[in-house]
C-alpha cells in the first residue's frame, strides 16, 4: 500500500530501505493501514438516513486529508468497503447483481468519484467481493431453482440421491435447503445458495465480475468466506481456484487480495502461496484482546511466536503480508469485549498497530463505539456528533452508541482514544519497518508485551504496559532513542547496574531505537 507523500529525505531513506531489505517485488504500494467501512452506517449525504458513497467522499479528510504534515486525520492508507452491490438485505452479502451499485448507496458515477478522491489522498480502495454464494433472489438462482433444465442449474450445488442432506456445520446449522425442484447447498444460510465452482462457466463469470471492478478503479478485494468456495470434501480445490483467480484478474492490473480464512495458522498459511497477499489474523486478534483484558503477556507471546513461526516456515518471510485487526462486522466490538475499559482498548490498539503487515480498523473502533449481540447492533450508525447532526445515519436505531461516544467528543480531548489512533497510525506510516520488518517476541516482564521490529537498517524495541500502574523495563547500556511515547508523561532512563531502566506509566506504549 502506498504511504502518504514523504519528504525528500524520507523518500531517499525509504529507497535505501527497500533496496537492502527483502519486500515484495514491486509491491510496496500494497502496504498500509486500512479502514473497514459499512457504507450504510458511515455518513449520509442526502438526508435519507442511509449512508452512501457521496457521504464517504465528504468524510475522506477524516480518514486521510492527503497532507503528511497534518495529524488531524487518521492517516489510513486504504479503505475496505463492505458490499456495495445490489442486494435485498441491509448488509449486502447476498448479491442480486454484481454489476450494479446498491441504489441506497448511489450510482456508478458516485463510485468513480469516490475512487478518484481517495486516490488523490493516497488512499487505496478495496471492496468486499462475496462470491462464495449469491442471493436466493439472484436471476441465476431464480431460474435454476424453478427449472431443472435451466442453463443456470449447474451454477449451484444440488443434492443427489446419495447426498446426506442432514449435514450440518460445526455450529449445528444445516447446509442443505429446500427449493421447489430439489435441495441446494448453502453454507451460510438458505438465502445464500453456494455457487458451483466445479462448473468452469461459474469461474469465468466470477473472474469477469472482478475484472469489471478493477476497470472501475478498485485496487483490490476483500474475499468473503474464502475457505468455503468448495465443500469440505473438496477443500484443496480452493487453492487451485484462488491461484487461477489472481492470475487472470491481474491481466487487468496489479491487485491487492485479502482473504477471510477464519482458522488456525496451519490452515491459513497455504492461502498466501495460492493467490492471497493477506489474510485476517483471527487467532492473533483473539490473543491481543485476551492479553489486553488480563494484563499478562504470556498468551499473546505464545500465540504470536507460533503464528509467525508457521507463516515463516510454510511461506517464507517476505512472501506474505499479515492483516492484524481487533474485531470486524461479525464480532462484538472491542470495547464491549474489554468491559468498556478505554485504557485496555488503547493498549489493544497499540499492540496490533505495531505488528507486521497491514492493520485493519473497523469503523468506530477508533472512537470507542460499543456493540454486542445481533449483527445489526455491531454495525450501528457511526457517531459523528454528541447529539444529532448533518450526515448522521439513522437506518438502525442506536442501541449502544447514542450519546455514548462521538468524533465531536473525542476531538475535544487530546488524550482521547481517537487521538491515540491518529498518533499511532501516523507514527507507523513514518516508520515503514512496522509494515515490512521482522518481529521477535522478547521478555518484557510480568505485565508487558514486548517485541523487536527490525530490518537491516533499523532496530526498534516496542514495550506495551498492560496494567494500571507504572512498570520498569531494562535494556542494555548503549545509545537508545525514545521514538514514541503514547502517554503525556516524560520518560527518562536511569542507569542501573550497567543497564538503562525505563519506567513506563500505566497503559502506555513506548518505542525505543537501538543505534
Amino acid at each position: 500500500m502506498k504511504l502518504k507523500r514523504l519528504s525528500f529525505f524520507m523518500f531517499v531513506t525509504l529507497l535505501v530501505f527497500i533496496s537492502v531489505f527483502p519486500v515484495y517485488a514491486n509491491d510496496f504500494e500494497k502496504h498500509g493501514t486500512y479502514y473497514e467501512i459499512f457504507v450504510r452506517s458511515f455518513y449520509d449525504s442526502d438526508g435519507d438516513g442511509i449512508g452512501d458513497l457521496k457521504g464517504i467522499i465528504e468524510k475522506l479528510d477524516y480518514l486521510n486529508d492527503g497532507d503528511p504534515e497534518t495529524i488531524a486525520d487518521l492517516g489510513v492508507n486504504g479503505i475496505w468497503l463492505m458490499p456495495i452491490f445490489k442486494s435485498p438485505s441491509y448488509h449486502g452479502y447476498d448479491v442480486t447483481d454484481y454489476y450494479k451499485i446498491n441504489p441506497d448507496y448511489g450510482t456508478l458515477e458516485d463510485f468513480h468519484k469516490l475512487v478518484e478522491a481517495a486516490h488523490q489522498r493516497g488512499i487505496k480502495v478495496i471492496i468486499d467481493l462475496p462470491i462464495n454464494h449469491t442471493s436466493e433472489r439472484h436471476p441465476w438462482f431464480l431460474k435454476a431453482s424453478r427449472d431443472k433444465n435451466s442453463e443456470y442449474r449447474d451454477y449451484y450445488v444440488w443434492a443427489g440421491p446419495d447426498t446426506d442432506t442432514k449435514e450440518t456445520k460445526l455450529d449445528g446449522g444445516r447446509v442443505w435447503h429446500h427449493s421447489p425442484t430439489g435441495m441446494y447447498y448453502g453454507y451460510f444460510w438458505s438465502g445464500m445458495p453456494d455457487l458451483n465452482y466445479n462448473n468452469p462457466e461459474v469461474q469465468e463469470k466470477v473472474i469477469e465480475i472482478a475484472k469489471y471492478w478493477l476497470k472501475q478503479g478498485v485496487d483490490g478485494f476483500r474475499l468473503d468466506g474464502a475457505m468455503h468456495i468448495f465443500p469440505p470434501a473438496q477443500y484443496d480445490k480452493n487453492f487451485t481456484w484462488w491461484e487461477k483467480f489472481r492470475q487472470e484478474i491481474e491481466e487487468v492490473k496489479p491487485v491487492y487480495l485479502v482473504g477471510e480464512v477464519w482458522d488456525i495458522s496451519e490452515t491459513v498459511a497455504p492461502y498466501f502461496k495460492y493467490g492471497f497477499d493477506s489474510t485476517f489474523n483471527f487467532k492473533l486478534a483473539e490473543a491481543v484482546i485476551a492479553t489486553a483484558k488480563a494484563g499478562f503477556p504470556f498468551g499473546f507471546n505464545k500465540k504470536a511466536k507460533h503464528i509467525y513461526g508457521v507463516y515463516d516456515r510454510e511461506v517464507g518471510f517476505g512472501n506474505y503480508i499479515d492483516a492484524p485487526f481487533l474485531t470486524n462486522h461479525d464480532q462484538n466490538r472491542i470495547l464491549d469485549q474489554l468491559g468498556q475499559d478505554r485504557n485496555k482498548a488503547r493498549v489493544a490498539a497499540s499492540i496490533y498497530l505495531t505488528l507486521p503487515g497491514n492493520p485493519f480498523i473497523y469503523y468506530g473502533e477508533e472512537i470507542g463505539m460499543r456493540g454486542q449481540g445481533p449483527h445489526e447492533v455491531i454495525r450501528e450508525p457511526f457517531q459523528w456528533y454528541n447529539g444529532s447532526g448533518e450526515g448522521e445515519t439513522y437506518w438502525e436505531p442506536a442501541m449502544y452508541n447514542d450519546g455514548f461516544t462521538s468524533v465531536e467528543q473525542e476531538e475535544k480531548n487530546l488524550d482521547s482514544l481517537l487521538n491515540h489512533y491518529r498518533r499511532l497510525i501516523h507514527f507507523r506510516n513514518e516508520n515503514p519497518v512496522f509494515y515490512t520488518g521482522k518481529i521477535e517476541i522478547i521478555n518484557g516482564g510480568l505485565n508487558v508485551v514486548a517485541f523487536r521490529r527490525y530490518n537491516d537498517k533499523r532496530d526498534l524495541y516496542v514495550y506495551h504496559n498492560l496494567v494500571n500502574r507504572p512498570v520498569k523495563i531494562k535494556v542494555a547500556s548503549g545509545n537508545w532513542t525514545l521514538l514514541f511515547n503514547s502517554g503525556d508523561k516524560e520518560i527518562t532512563p536511569v542507569e542501573d547496574n550497567n543497564k538503562l531502566m525505563y519506567t513506563i506509566p500505566a497503559y502506555t506504549t513506548i518505542v525505543l531505537e537501538k543505534e
